[in-house]
């Protein structure tokens, strides 16, 4: 029964596509009612009409979580609507246009870290206020999750930005597990590999890259959006109350490799 989710809220950014809506069909197959952000009305439209095959409640909403105001005021809706928030993952993220470092534009470093790092800021920000406030009226508990990657912990050159994006996520979720234990919240992040999904179905369809990715990867396949479920569903449970602090890479060994 812990890893029943029937009552709980989970909250997915970018909930509309790839990872974030695998760990949401996997939410609400156990129990769970779902807040989904994301930005393209149409994959929002389209991932709601999935999720409700589940019978759970759903609110699509259309954020830009690299804005702060857009954050606080759907989060605020989703609390005015769901009643609570006890699982906020935030997921929304975007992909590095490939250069040499010593050529990358300034631009698309702030481009990156301000949906990748503010985006993450804002969103954590917003459910952490939301679940020590819960907890100061007799109600603690919560669960944080941030979407890091395996780039946050190797070399991932002509990257730099979505790296230096993903390995902040990892100091602030530890950080996090450490600040906000005495209110029974829980902190940890994710890192996935290869996972095939729109970000990465330009690199997933080139031969040349497959030839190369592919033997480094032990468990010899692209992840699936599918293989984020069950570590969204223990995450978000009471199965993993006294687990905080920790980094799970979903690569298939692909690092160890």
């Amino acid at each position: 029964m812990s890893f029943d989710l029937a009552g709980k809220v989970a909250l997915v950014t970018g909930g509309n596509g790839g990872i974030g809506l695998g760990m949401a069909q996997g939410l609400a197959a156990a129990g769970a009612d779902l807040v989904v952000w994301g930005g393209n009305a149409d994959k929002n439209a389209a991932a709601e009409a999935k999720l409700r095959e589940s019978g759970r409640r759903v609110l699509v909403q259309r954020c830009n979580v690299a804005e702060e105001a857009q954050v606080e005021a759907c989060f605020a809706e989703a609390l005015a609507k769901m009643g609570r928030v006890d699982a906020c993952f935030a997921n929304a993220g975007v992909s590095q246009a490939r250069a040499a470092f010593h050529e990358l534009d300034t631009k698309e470093w702030r481009r990156v870290l301000s949906v990748n790092l503010d985006g993450a800021f804002f969103t954590l920000r917003a459910a952490a206020r939301h679940m020590v406030s819960r907890a100061k009226s007799g109600d603690p508990g919560g669960r944080l999750i941030g979407m890091a990657s395996t780039a946050a912990v190797h070399g991932a050159a002509r990257a730099e930005a979505y790296a230096a994006s993903k390995g902040a996520m990892l100091a602030v979720m530890r950080a996090l597990a450490v600040e906000l234990a005495r209110y029974g919240v829980t902190a940890n992040s994710i890192l996935p590999g290869w996972i095939e999904t729109e970000m990465t179905a330009k690199g997933v369809a080139d031969p040349r890259f497959a030839a190369a990715v592919l033997p480094r990867i032990p468990l010899r396949r692209w992840g699936q959006k599918e293989d984020f479920a069950g570590i969204a569903v223990y995450l978000a449970s009471d199965a993993s109350r006294y687990h905080t602090g920790d980094s799970f890479v979903i690569d298939g060994a692909y690092t160890l490799f």
